[in-house]
């Protein structure tokens, strides 16, 4: 069992690598030629082109020869805190703000806790002495001595546990209610003050019905026309277009070959470029660069022209998916919330993502196979929980190497060696559970694409939800069972069985030591290593010199990253769970937790600042699923407390317990009715006011040329936009002869070297703040499946234009 040496030791290894990683932040943010590392936003945004440089020179270039700003590498700090909430949703969107909710609250709820704990129940605790006498029996440590294992049974001491229990219950609901009718009341005047966009008047249809002598599109112009008249405007349906695609990804790298010796051919006029025609341009013919890939380009031009008119020809590539908007947004919001046939499994109605937000590879997926895959992944998760606490179970026998002597006697030798038994105990365990925890999010996210959501958002948040089951029972439960289980071996064999609950009951608060070598590893250095950015900024630089030849193949390897939901969530409802049940259990624990809450909010305030550009915007719909898994682990919380004080035979202070789940879900059933509406649903009287006011003061509104082409898959982009786009690159590159890898020549102005200056004055949210060819090329690579869309329209062509502000 960990002591408070092996603690200190762990908390100076992990304090001394943040300080670290800080410094080398602090020092590689200033610097010119990372600028595009720290800052990408910005670059994105349009509001920045390039860093000021310290100097004129050529070193001055690449290095910050300006020594003062070395000495106020902890500016970024107070710079991060000095932009507000409504400001943070008009810069980076309102899921950001949201997420950066998340750590206040944590905030809220345990610096309180934790004053009132360490004040009343480390007293209590400490007062009792019972682990003394128990020593012998048990593997314990000094920390053991400062929770609940150490009063004695049938103590009226527990009285005091369970009176924290009922404070820290009520504060965390109280908390909690404020921050869910805050949010919810944030996304309504969210939705209320933004603009005309896309997904207001759109709703998605799956599973539309085949009828003989119809086509999907005739089908479904012909259901809207007759049961919504009046506000049914156009539609568009999808084709299935993956050869097409396979295309496209094709241009779009002889493109870049192209654009690249175009430019080596500015930078030397007198020399033509040449490469070989065969594989890898080692061998074959020897041809011009430019003329060789510009037929290629037009070879590929006409190919991609004779699919496209095939895939629109051909009927069987039509999927039943459409995509059908209204002239308004009550109209979309009455035909989402409604069931459209009497057979409740055909033209199936939700409210349609944001264009950016839709995970095209899905609309493919027939609906009778979605309750077959849903099962399927169930099974999955289930047999991979199971066969995950394999490595869990051995990554818990090295954090009590004690209680591993008493079982394997031969590692003794090692373990007497104090370095490496401090550095096992309280520095390795919790690195090497997050190596495992690292693989997880990614294969939990293909898990949640197999089951058929078409939202990249819902995706997220049902891989968020997996791994939130994986980490409650193989990081949490497993680590108290196995773990407990493992060290008290030795116990468990040479006592009679009714005295092993009384083992186990004492034992649980002792993986405090665990969690809080966890909690270090992961929140505190982890954190500063999340804004070091250590594997961008080298893969920046390797990109930098080896792959990028043209502007747009900077800006691919500026990499901003963004807020990973399916990983961030899981970990912070983590780190609720572990404060919860610590709470009243070991409340030593809370000072780490509140550490790290506060840590993590300063540093992922800076990220979605300076870095982060967010793949889509959900309007905070990941709220409830945060709500209900605080009060789960609230839940969890007071069983454990009424197990633990059962194993004390407290007889006389456990049934107070009783009541206070109860009331934890009669507050959470009231929540759900209460809030969660409102992120589901679009309340017809907003969207009716809302409606009203737009006709009261832009009465001729014609909408039917936008929507025709917001739902338009990244791919399908028409030759004609392509031409213009690359005749006015072209004309861009003309006119600069030579393309700089670090930066152009225009300047942006800055308060101090790395940070803008006039992110103050933004006024308008970007719904892209990337330019759109940058949007359609990154969607395109979010998907590995593609779709086109063929428009229809019955209705408005008379109206002038009108376009969205995005």
């Amino acid at each position: 069992m960990a002591t408070l040496e092996d603690i200190g030791v762990s908390a100076l290894i992990n304090l001394f690598g943040a300080f670290l990683f800080l410094i080398a932040f602090a020092v590689l943010r200033i610097q010119p030629i990372n600028d595009r590392v720290y800052f990408p936003k910005w670059y994105l945004s349009g509001d920045r082109h390039s860093p000021r440089r310290s100097d004129g020179n050529l070193v001055g270039k690449f290095v910050n020869l300006n020594f003062k700003t070395y000495f106020t590498f902890l500016n970024w700090m107070p710079q991060a805190m000095k932009m507000s909430e409504s400001e943070i949703i008009r810069h980076a969107g309102f899921d950001s703000a949201v997420f950066l909710r998340i750590y206040t609250l944590g905030l809220k709820i345990f610096a309180p806790a934790m004053v009132l704990a360490l004040a009343v129940l480390v007293p209590v605790n400490v007062s009792s002495g019972t682990l003394f006498f128990l020593k012998k029996e048990l593997v314990v440590s000094d920390i053991d001595k400062l929770s609940i294992s150490n009063v004695q049974p049938e103590s009226s001491k527990f009285f005091f546990h369970i009176g924290v229990e009922y404070l820290f219950t009520f504060w965390a609901c109280f908390m909690l209610y404020r921050e869910y009718n805050t949010v919810a009341l944030m996304r309504l005047q969210y939705l209320a003050s933004q603009r005309r966009r896309p997904e207001q008047f759109t709703v998605v249809v799956r599973n539309v019905p085949d009828m003989p002598g119809h086509s999907v599109p005739d089908t479904v112009d012909q259901f809207f026309k007759t049961n919504h008249p009046e506000h049914y405007l156009c539609h568009q349906a999808v084709y299935n277009a993956n050869k097409y695609a396979k295309l496209v990804k094709q241009r779009e790298r002889l493109q870049d070959w192209y654009d690249y010796y175009q430019l080596k051919h500015q930078r030397n006029p007198h020399k033509k470029p040449t490469c070989r025609t065969g594989f890898l341009g080692l061998w074959g013919n020897k041809v011009d660069s430019i003329e060789y890939y510009q037929q290629q380009i037009k070879d590929f031009d006409h190919t991609m022209a004779l699919e496209r008119q095939k895939v629109l020809k051909d009927s069987k590539l039509m999927l039943p998916v459409a995509f059908v908007s209204f002239d308004s947004r009550w109209g979309a919001a009455v035909c989402a919330q409604t069931q459209q046939s009497k057979n409740p499994t055909l033209w199936l109605t939700s409210s349609a993502p944001e264009p950016r937000d839709i995970y095209w590879q899905n609309l493919s997926i027939p609906f009778i196979s979605l309750t077959i895959r849903k099962l399927i992944i169930g099974v999955s998760v289930f047999f991979l929980v199971f066969f995950y606490m394999i490595p869990i179970a051995f990554v818990q026998s090295l954090a009590n190497l004690q209680g591993l002597d008493r079982v394997a006697p031969f590692l003794r030798p090692v373990t007497r060696l104090d370095f490496v038994k401090s550095f096992l105990q309280g520095f390795l365990p919790g690195l090497a559970l997050k190596i495992f925890l690292w693989i997880l999010p990614t294969v939990l996210l293909i898990m949640s694409k197999i089951e058929g959501y078409i939202a990249l958002s819902t995706l997220e948040r049902r891989a968020a939800a997996k791994y939130y089951y994986f980490m409650l029972v193989n990081v949490f439960l497993g680590s108290i069972i196995a773990g407990t289980a493992f060290e008290q071996l030795d116990s468990f064999l040479h006592q009679s069985p009714t005295q092993i609950p009384r083992t186990i009951g004492v034992s649980i608060p002792m993986k405090a030591t665990f969690f809080i070598t966890y909690i270090m590893v992961d929140g505190w250095a982890g954190i500063a290593g999340e804004i070091l950015r250590l594997k961008p900024l080298v893969i920046f630089h390797l990109k930098n010199m080896f792959i990028v030849k043209t502007d747009r193949d900077r800006e691919r390897a500026m990499d901003p990253g963004f807020v990973d939901f399916k990983e961030t969530l899981p970990s912070l409802q983590l780190y609720f769970l572990l404060g919860i049940v610590y709470a009243v259990v070991t409340p030593i624990l809370l000072p780490f937790i509140c550490v790290f809450f506060a840590f993590a909010y300063l540093v992922y305030r800076h990220q979605i600042i300076n870095v982060y550009n967010q793949q889509y915007e959900s309007c905070g719909a990941f709220w409830p699923h945060v709500h209900g898994r605080i009060i789960a682990s609230l839940l969890i919380s007071q069983l454990l407390l009424m197990g633990l004080l059962t194993s004390k035979k407290a007889a006389n202070s456990t049934p107070l317990l009783i009541i206070l789940p109860i009331l934890t879900l009669s507050f959470h059933k009231y929540c759900k009715h209460r809030f969660e509406p409102a992120f589901g649903k679009y309340p017809l009287e907003d969207a009716m006011a809302k409606d009203k006011l737009e006709k009261e003061t832009e009465p001729e509104l014609n909408m039917k040329a936008d929507l025709a082409d917001a739902y338009l898959h990244p791919i399908f982009l028409s030759f004609d936009e392509e031409l213009d786009e690359e005749d006015e690159r072209h004309q861009k590159e003309a006119k600069e002869v030579r393309v700089d890898k670090h930066e152009t020549q225009s300047s942006s102005p800055v308060t101090e070297l790395g940070t803008p200056s006039h992110y103050q004055q933004h006024e308008v949210y970007n719904y892209n703040a990337s330019s759109p060819s940058s949007h359609y090329t990154s969607a395109y690579e979010q998907s590995t499946s593609q779709y086109e869309y063929h428009y229809e329209t019955h209705r408005y062509e008379e109206h002038g234009g009108y376009r969205y502000n995005n």
